[in-house]
């Protein structure tokens, strides 16, 4: 199975810092509320991060009462800044790809991953490792680029007005999954797309009760603000799920 470690790329992790230092980055204007807002409570809680990237949010599980966290990430470079800005005394980084948890040797009550399960070829072995992980009554929660966004193969992303206003979005080959290729900062940036179907099904199959999915767009204030976001309207950024080992 192959796995791609873009973010050891030295190109495209700088540029990908500047995306996320910038205040006004989707992320932290859609995803990251999102995300936080179906946490339940963490207080003593054992948690486990996937794909931590630079650990932000492993130090916020802390703040917010979990007893231990381990957060795992592909990339040397993101754990190398986690440990130099986010390290804790109950924070556990590990240098593992999330296709090899069958090496943790914990049990959590909350698994997380934050805009990582796309990096992720076969999304039914994930979903099935993190089940056997979790504790009973333990919850998935995670992020991941919306498959409007993902399925995107050929043509034009979007349809324009004559002065180049951007009327709606649109898509092509949503209902094939499989590997997607495109250029981000470098090119042959690898992702898996799948439908709504076919991830809301493997988290079924492996055992799971869905509780809750989100779509983030734009609140009023922050369209004042940063009009430019008005394109969610039409095509969400993300998806956010929640679901629930009974």
């Amino acid at each position: 199975m192959s796995r791609q470690n873009i973010y050891d790329n030295d190109i495209f992790f700088s540029n990908y810092k500047k995306i996320r230092d910038n205040e006004k980055n989707a992320n932290i204007l859609f995803e990251k509320p999102a995300l936080f807002s179906l946490l339940p409570d963490l207080n003593e809680k054992v948690i486990l991060d996937l794909g931590c990237g630079y650990g932000e949010n492993c130090i916020e599980f802390v703040k917010r009462g979990g007893s231990k966290v381990i957060g795992i990430d592909i990339s040397k470079k993101m754990l190398e800044v986690a440990i130099k800005e986010n390290s804790h005394k109950n924070i556990i980084y590990k240098n593992i790809p999330m296709e090899e948890l069958h090496e943790l040797d914990n049990k959590f009550d909350i698994v997380i991953s934050s805009l990582a399960v796309h990096y992720v070829e076969d999304f039914k072995e994930l979903s099935n490792n993190i089940y056997n992980l979790l504790n009973d009554g333990g919850v998935f929660i995670f992020s991941q680029e919306n498959p409007l966004n993902t399925c995107f193969t050929k043509g034009e992303r979007w349809t324009r007005d004559e002065k180049g206003n951007k009327i709606f979005a649109n898509i092509s080959n949503y209902s094939i999954d499989g590997e997607r290729e495109s250029v981000w900062f470098v090119d042959n940036v690898k992702k898996y797309h799948r439908k709504f179907s076919t991830i809301l099904n493997s988290l079924i199959e492996s055992g799971f009760t869905i509780e809750k999915l989100i779509e983030p767009i734009p609140s009023k204030e922050i369209l004042e603000k940063y009009p430019e976001y008005e394109e969610l309207n039409h095509k969400p950024y993300f998806l956010i799920v929640k679901v629930k080992k009974l």
